[in-house]
């Protein structure tokens, strides 16, 4: 890229139109991601219409920048009110409540839009610089390594979303089942739709989402006579980003980890950001020298998946710009109003008008830095909503729950949906079953299928010919591996578990509660 090309791009991006569009669609999105059930997708398709009426940078600019702010502020709920704003910050909504419950919120709030924003600078960077040759290896792809690639995904959740593997395997074999409800991907067919009209689209991950974690919150609330807010502690002070630098020089693995692995997944076409959350997270606690402290609030999990978010989406444009193929819903409607502008993506552009594209990715630049001051407002803000009354805060969070569920498809179904989502979840966990598996099962469940279907029609039915490809294999070795050595582990602890000797159980059952009592 040349220097006449990135400043001239530069230029562009610096005119007042193009940034007073940056800034309304910060600010949009930040209000859009902070409201339980509406996501960045949603925002992007309401701002379609008032692009109608602009020029091409102005309009993609506006996208960019409410995408980026409203998949950022979909952490406020999870952190305050633990009702995740996206399926991503679903991956670890639970780790950051955890920490508000012990009078952390501001960190955790600051956690989010600080290495959100670093990662999303991250990957716009990578964007610039490696966007065609991470294109180029997104696009050699087939179906075998996208069903590897959902295998790990599933996998890791279910490993690391609860202290009982199996337990987690049971919600996600769950969130699967109830992602084959609806017309069958290959043949049409309905399926487990009872004669329903509704079910014949299937059940909305949106809705499920929305009950599993906020309604089964109200009733278990409910249940021990109390809804109870976190409480903060006398005097509590939110001041934004204070201690952040320190935690990147405490965890610069995990935000390196995070960031590579969000560009890299959301460079592959049609798989998006999402994902790369909930792989960041489990990664995270998988290599980390403290796994104990996973699921009580501790910081090292919410860095390496927040950076992962963001980067994921600055990457997601790489197919989208360079192939002009969509990296996820959001970027398909990007790419939709490019052409509409009569803007073509693909290797041409770069050729033809390589200061368009470029001008693109810079806006990234802009709006992840903008990241900064507007996250600063809204933590300030927002510890206004941990010292609103139960019985004011409850009727919110129902009606937000009703608003966010209805709107999906417009329908009162998507509101039975979440009625009978947050029951099923209240239940789970009431029997620790963990519920962000079954929400990452609904998610990937469509693509695991789609893409074994396609795979067993290449290979005309031969399991072989998932291994047939190099990076197929090496990704079928990574994910038998991850069975085998779980399996065996589980096996080996449950044969270490008794203990045949009663003379050497005394003291061991001694040593156990010296322990505790030291404690």
């Amino acid at each position: 890229m040349s220097f006449d090309v990135l400043s001239q791009a530069l230029v562009n991006v610096l005119q007042l139109n193009v940034l007073a569009s940056i800034l309304i669609g910060a600010g949009y999105g930040l209000f859009i991601g902070a409201l339980p059930g509406l996501t960045a997708t949603m925002a992007t398709a309401l701002l379609v219409p008032l692009t109608f009426y602009m020029e091409p940078l102005p309009a993609i600019a506006l996208i960019v920048s409410s995408t980026a702010m409203a998949i950022t502020a979909g952490d406020i709920p999870g952190v305050l009110l633990r009702i995740p704003g996206t399926p991503a910050s679903a991956a670890y909504t639970d780790e950051a409540y955890a920490m508000t419950r012990r009078g952390r919120a501001s960190e955790a709030l600051s956690l989010g839009f600080f290495f959100s924003a670093t990662g999303g600078l991250i990957g716009a960077m990578v964007l610039l610089v490696s966007g065609p040759l991470l294109a180029r290896v997104a696009l050699n792809f087939s179906s075998f390594e996208f069903f590897w690639l959902a295998c790990l995904g599933l996998l890791t959740c279910a490993l690391v979303s609860s202290p009982q593997p199996a337990k987690g395997g049971v919600s996600l074999l769950l969130g699967l089942l109830v992602s084959t409800v609806g017309l069958d991907v290959t043949t049409g067919q309905p399926r487990f739709t009872f004669g329903s009209v509704e079910l014949s689209g299937g059940v909305s991950f949106i809705p499920v989402m929305i009950g599993m974690f906020a309604m089964s919150e109200i009733l278990r609330g409910f249940s021990a006579s109390a809804f109870e807010m976190p409480k903060l502690p006398k005097g509590e002070v939110f001041v934004p980003y204070r201690g952040m630098f320190g935690l990147v020089a405490r965890y610069p693995l995990s935000l390196i980890r995070g960031t590579t692995l969000g560009s890299a997944i959301g460079a592959l076409p049609g798989v998006g950001g999402d994902l790369a959350a909930w792989i960041a997270y489990g990664m995270s606690r998988r290599f980390s020298r403290t796994p104990e402290k996973f699921g009580t609030g501790h910081p090292e999990g919410l860095i390496e998946a927040t950076s992962s978010n963001n980067a994921g989406l600055s990457s997601a444009w790489i197919p989208a710009l360079v192939f002009g193929i969509p990296g996820d819903a959001v970027t398909a409607i990007a790419v939709g109003v490019l052409f509409m502008k009569g803007v073509a993506p693909g290797p041409r552009l770069f050729v033809e008008n390589p200061v368009m594209p470029t001008s693109i990715i810079l806006s990234f630049f802009v709006a992840n830095l903008l990241l900064f001051p507007l996250g600063y407002l809204a933590i300030k803000a927002s510890r206004r909503v941990l010292s609103v009354p139960r019985s004011v805060i409850v009727p919110m969070i129902l009606i937000c729950c009703f608003i966010g569920s209805y709107a999906v498809n417009n329908s009162l179904f998507g509101v039975g949906t979440m009625i009978v989502a947050g029951i099923v979840g209240y239940v789970m966990e009431r029997n620790q079953f963990p519920i962000a598996p079954v929400i990452l099962g609904l998610v990937l469940g469509p693509v695991l299928e789609r893409n074994f279907i396609m795979s067993m029609q290449i290979s005309h039915g031969n399991l072989l010919g998932f291994f047939q490809r190099p990076v197929a294999a090496a990704l079928g070795v990574l994910v038998c591996s991850i069975i085998v050595f779980s399996v065996f582990r589980a096996l080996r602890r449950k044969s270490a578990k008794p203990l045949s000797d009663p003379v050497a159980a005394e003291p061991a059952s001694k040593a156990i509660i010296q322990e505790g009592a030291n404690r």
